[in-house]
Parts: structure tokens; C-alpha cells; sequence
């Protein structure tokens, strides 16, 4: 397995958001954890990437590297993980190549980021076209191409993707997952939180459901889409 987090309980003071969950993702695979809004996903997602406090009792292990003892910024630079937030937090006055520049600081491999940027404007051919754009002037669909390009540049051997279809109009979000799922069969393992359940579990090999921080169901994500509760509850009967 690629990573297994055991017993991960996050609080936010007295407030408890995740009860003690359990999942592995093994190398290669595309996970997704679907669940309403307050279910605790995105929070899962900040704790892998340790940018929130976990308690004690949890455990993370990651390519036998044990999570925990890692700051933030070495979860990218040391293990390659990458994180693309919900509201995809670009910098908005930077143009994309900075952005991009921006995603290698700890990077010293300068030919293999050239060879990256590459393929990054190859996945996502207007971003090229808009390289010496702001950020902020983007459109939706073109700021969500840069979250994961700048991704795909700090660390690429996983991708944590927190609601990557969030604000794209139907066609732009095809195309977003099919980007995705190309970046995927070069080798990069993907934990998406998706609100689109259906589309999650469509573009998923398996699949997590978080209700209150506690995971309810898991399985195939093919058996998931099939389960009565499931369509009850997360596609619409």
C-alpha cells in the first residue's frame, strides 16, 4: 500500500470533525471520498497533507515513510504529495509561469522541470497560450487547469484534489477529469473529494463515503454506484 491511515481523529477544539477513520490507497490508484458537506472530507485531505493537527493516536503511513513526523512543506518537497485546495488558492497577482516557477522552490532538478512545464502545457495546451496571464484574470475553467499544473509541478507522485469540479460548467469539468485521469496513467495516485458524487465515482477505482466523520461504506467504486443508499442519499434517487 502507498499509504494507510489508521484511527485519524482531527478536532477543531471542542468539536470533533474525524471519529477515528481507517482507509489505504494503494500506488497508482484513483480513490475518491464522497459525503455531504460537514462530512468531514476535505478535512482528511489537510490532514495527509499535515496542514491541520492530528491527534496523537492517529497513524499515516506513506511509502513506509510515517507521515506524522513530517511539516507541510516537506510532505511536498520530501515525499511528493501534492495538494490542490478547495478554491484553488492561486496567486492571483502572479502571472501562470510564476505560479508554476512558484511550485518548484524546493526543487533542484531544473532539467526535469522544464521537461515537467512541458508536459504540464501539453495536458493543458491554454495554459500555455496564457502563460504571461494573472491568475486572477482566468477564467474559472482556466484557474482550476493551473491549481493541478501547479501541482503536477511541486509533486507528482500523489495528488490530493479537494472538489476539482467545483464552479466548471459540464463540458469543462469532462474535460478536467479526463486531464486527471491522463496524469493518472503516467504513474500519479489521485485522492479525490468530489460533491459530485456520480462523476467521483465514475472516474474512481474505488470509493470512501464520510457521514460525520465517520466512513459508512466503502467498496469498488462500480458497487458503490449501484448501492440503493448510496443513489438514495448522493445521486438523486
Amino acid at each position: 500500500m502507498l499509504l494507510t491511515v489508521e484511527n485519524l481523529n482531527v478536532a477543531y477544539g471542542k468539536i470533533k470533525a474525524l471519529h477515528g477513520i481507517n482507509f489505504q490507497i494503494d500506488k497508482g490508484e484513483i480513490v475518491c471520498i464522497i459525503g455531504a458537506n460537514g462530512a468531514g472530507k476535505s478535512t482528511t485531505l489537510r490532514a495527509i497533507s499535515q496542514m491541520i493537527k492530528v491527534d496523537r493516536s492517529s497513524r499515516m503511513n506513506y511509502d513506509g515513510h510515517d507521515l506524522m513526523k513530517y511539516q507541510a512543506d516537506k510532505v511536498v518537497s520530501e515525499l511528493d504529495i501534492s495538494h490542490v485546495p478547495e478554491g484553488r488558492r492561486l496567486f492571483g497577482n502572479l502571472t501562470i509561469m510564476e505560479n508554476m516557477t512558484l511550485a518548484c522552490f524546493a526543487r533542484k532538478d531544473r532539467e526535469q522541470i522544464k521537461k515537467d512545464r512541458r508536459r504540464v502545457f501539453s495536458i493543458f495546451p491554454r495554459l500555455e497560450e496564457r502563460k504571461d496571464q494573472k491568475a486572477g484574470t482566468l477564467s474559472g475553467g482556466e484557474q482550476q487547469m493551473l491549481a493541478v499544473g501547479r501541482a503536477y509541478m511541486s509533486g507528482k507522485k500523489m495528488m490530493l484534489l479537494d472538489e476539482p469540479s467545483m464552479g466548471l460548467a459540464p463540458l469543462l469539468m469532462l474535460s478536467m477529469f479526463d486531464a486527471l485521469k491522463e496524469i493518472n496513467q503516467e504513474g500519479t495516485t489521485i485522492l479525490l473529494v468530489e460533491q459530485n458524487a456520480r462523476l467521483a465515482l465514475k472516474f474512481a477505482q474505488r470509493g470512501y463515503v464520510l457521514e460525520n466523520g465517520n466512513i459508512a461504506l466503502e467498496g469498488r467504486a462500480s458497487d458503490l454506484l449501484e448501492n440503493p443508499e448510496v443513489q438514495k442519499v448522493y445521486l438523486g434517487g
